[in-house]
């Protein structure tokens, strides 16, 4: 539970929707001081006087509620803000209004035992298939053939010492009799996707089929674009399913899924959607693991109780490594860096525009590129003006998730192929993009991101707060 310590009331504006522990859903109105004694002990409830403040007294957060009855006007909450951790902001899918809860009304006490009936109901699920998956036997892959062997030696880059060995593991899983789950845990850029790579290929050459789930759109183009460089000299077919696609594409490839003619699927979370189905479904892989929900990564075992599952993530789920840490699930950590790898430089400093000019151009001088994150649509654009007035020489793309799909991916790949200098993005670029010559990342207001939510994709990170 938290401390009203914990609170940050910068995070809640008026006119935000609230979940109160005990009286459900309603709507935040701000604070205001009232006088000591006001109203009960505890919450102070609608009939106190809402013009009822004094110099001193106590300070509470107004909350809002559906009436009762028709006619009548809204009933407030007032809550001090010693028990302000029983308030937590409201978060729903999508953009609906979520209807307010009357207070003394039994709708939220039903809304909450349905949750916990829920819950229950998805734990018992998750362990029937955990339970059938240690009792039956999986499918074993066949060993390295000469393909194999040949695919893994065109390799441009010498393996590290913990990447091959989690290479090695995973292959060694996907041999025995068992449906493997295997984590990988490692930095961004230490080598992990080469590792779901070779696991990929080998279960492809074993007759079976792939999906490769990845949190967003333009991760999963990059990995499209990185198998098929990887596996053009093979017979391997390799689709994308993704918003990036049209709805005909995402149609076609959809049925050849079915009838087992893609090999290797990568995709959003359009993967996991009803109507994609697999004619045999072999490996999944989950990139990022930790930006998707329980239901989500447990659909593919659900579907076929007895498929491998490789994980990647630089920053595992408590739930996944407490699987990982208690034997329940395999683990492979990959912490030798690459050759000639710098460790990061981070530096914290108040937003100061010559220190984004310099570290901009300092790029520029050397022929690199830099990431600028700004996670604001509403002034992004207003920041790309700043940015070109600083530094004019420098080419500018601005990419964000409210983009068309075609802007989009035509922004990436102007990045991509170096045609940009600076790319000011929102948090979309926050999954594990592998741009080699981006080594400079500046962050505007670092302060409002969490420790998994920096992006951590560059060799070189400066956070301009």
């Amino acid at each position: 539970m938290r401390s009203a310590l914990d609170i940050d009331f910068a995070e809640l504006d008026e006119g935000d929707y609230v979940v109160h522990i005990q009286h459900g859903i309603g709507r935040y109105l701000g604070l205001r001081l009232l006088p000591f004694g006001a109203g009960r002990k505890g919450n102070v409830s609608a009939d106190v006087d809402p013009q009822a403040e004094s110099e001193s007294g106590q300070e509470c957060l107004v909350i809002e509620y559906a009436p009762g009855d028709a006619g009548q006007p809204p009933p407030r909450l007032y809550v001090p803000v010693t028990e302000a951790h029983l308030v937590s902001k409201y978060i729903g899918a999508g953009k609906a209004r979520p209807p307010l809860n009357t207070l003394g009304g039994t709708r939220w006490a039903k809304t909450k035992a349905q949750a916990e009936r829920a819950v229950c109901d998805l734990a018992g699920e998750l362990l029937s298939i955990q339970a059938a998956r240690e009792s039956q036997p999986g499918h074993a892959v066949a060993p390295d053939t000469p393909w194999q062997r040949e695919f893994e030696a065109s390799f441009i880059y010498e393996e590290t010492p913990d990447q091959r060995r989690a290479i090695l593991e995973t292959k060694a899983d996907l041999e025995k009799p068992k449906p493997m789950d295997r984590l990988i845990c490692g930095d961004v850029g230490f080598g992990k996707t080469e590792v779901a790579i070779r696991a990929a290929f080998k279960t492809v050459m074993d007759g079976r089929q792939v999906a490769v789930l990845v949190p967003t759109t333009v991760l999963a183009q990059q990995h499209f674009n990185t198998f098929r460089e990887r596996m053009a000299d093979y017979p391997v077919r390799i689709e994308l399913l993704s918003r990036f696609r049209t709805r005909r594409l995402q149609e076609r490839v959809i049925q050849d899924l079915a009838a087992g003619a893609v090999d290797i699927v990568i995709g959003t979370h359009r993967l996991v959607q009803e109507d994609v189905q697999f004619k045999d479904l072999g490996l999944v892989v989950i990139d990022e693991e930790q930006r998707f929900g329980v239901m989500q990564k447990e659909k593919f075992k659900r579907l076929r109780k007895l498929v491998d599952v490789l994980t990647l993530s630089a920053t595992p789920i408590p739930r996944t490594l407490y699987l990982a840490l208690t034997g329940a699930r395999d683990m492979s950590t990959i912490e030798t860096p690459p050759q000639d790898r710098l460790p990061v430089e981070t530096i914290v400093t108040q937003y100061d525009e010559r220190v984004i000019r310099d570290a901009v151009q300092r790029e520029l001088n050397r022929g690199g590129q830099v990431f600028f994150l700004h996670n604001r649509v509403l002034t992004i654009d207003t920041m790309a003006q700043k940015l070109k007035a600083l530094v004019p020489q420098a080419r500018i793309v601005v990419g964000h998730g409210q983009m068309h799909s075609d802007d989009l991916e035509e922004v990436m790949t102007k990045f991509v192929d170096g045609e940009a200098d600076v790319l000011l993005s929102t948090s979309i670029i926050e999954s594990g993009l592998d741009i080699p010559n981006a080594n400079t990342i500046l962050i505007d207001r670092a302060d409002r991101f969490g420790l998994s939510d920096t992006p951590i994709c560059c060799c070189r990170a400066m956070r301009v707060c």
